[in-house]
């Protein structure tokens, strides 16, 4: 008889010590859904980042007055602000590389650049390589000369040289009146180089030739030829992070930081659709 009561009873406890593993299972489970939800969890294992708890952007340093290079060797410039504040909004330290402006989209496309924060414009031929984000700036081309000239318009520079930066987009409207195209590093020596005598114009961001005319370049502004989108270039393999940075340029926006920096380079708000 005390042999059966003893099977009784440690069955019973075998039951309940079950039962109390299958709860801890379950608790197991339940926390760590919970843990995955957190903005922590999700800058782990939602998107991917070159370097962990940083955000790798790639910017010329050579775009006055968005990237440039100051005597230490750090960027500082419009570009870099914007960045710097998007690394803040996903609590991520600011990790900015400097590139060759003609090399970045496919440093990212390559991965070699979380993204690039860059004044890459919106076009067909980039969004076959990478993905762009909502624009964080509005600019366009323009045409810039030296002021003894008679140039006003893209139809007069017909077979004139013009000087470009390499990889812009703005070589298109250079290379529908003329052969005699020349490419610089930057869009600034370019300028720089028509201000000595060189070349016949140059198109260039009307911001960066307002920018250059302003300290004191002897350049002069001719016909806007088109307005653009300025946006951040992201992995077509990160799309996480894509809509990540999609939220904080939202958020940066709607709490006024985005015209804070464009006023504090430009005097103006660049970050909203021209009229």
């Amino acid at each position: 008889m005390k042999k059966y009561l003893l099977m009784i009873t440690l069955s019973i406890l075998t039951i309940f010590a079950l039962a109390a593993c299958g709860s801890s299972e379950d608790d197991g489970e339940t926390t760590g859904d919970t843990n995955e939800d957190t903005t922590e969890g999700s800058a782990d294992t939602e998107y991917n980042l070159v370097e962990d708890g940083k955000f790798t952007f790639a910017a010329s340093g050579e775009f006055r007055p968005f990237s440039m290079t100051d005597a230490s060797g750090e960027m500082t410039g419009y570009d870099i602000d914007v960045a710097n504040a998007i690394a803040e909004e996903l609590g991520l330290e600011p990790n900015p590389q400097k590139q060759k402006f003609a090399s970045i989209v496919e440093g990212v496309k390559t991965e070699r650049f979380d993204a690039a924060v860059a004044s890459h414009t919106i076009t067909e031929e980039r969004q076959k390589e990478v993905d762009f984000s909502t624009p964080y700036y509005y600019s366009g081309a323009q045409i810039f000369t030296r002021p003894d000239s008679d140039v006003q318009s893209l139809e007069d520079l017909e077979g004139m040289e013009i000087a470009i930066s390499k990889g812009s987009t703005y070589s298109k409207y250079a290379e529908e009146v003329t052969d005699n195209v020349k490419t610089y590093d930057s869009d600034v020596v370019a300028l720089q180089s028509l201000a000595k005598g060189r070349h016949d114009a140059v198109i260039t961001d009307f911001l960066t030739g307002k920018e250059a005319s302003g300290e004191g370049l002897e350049i002069e502004a001719k016909e806007m030829i088109e307005r653009s989108e300025q946006a951040i270039a992201v992995s077509k393999e990160n799309e996480a992070l894509l809509e990540e940075i999609n939220a904080a340029l939202d958020k940066l926006r709607e709490n006024g930081t985005l015209t804070e920096i464009s006023e504090e380079y430009f005097g103006e708000d660049i970050t909203t659709v021209p009229e």
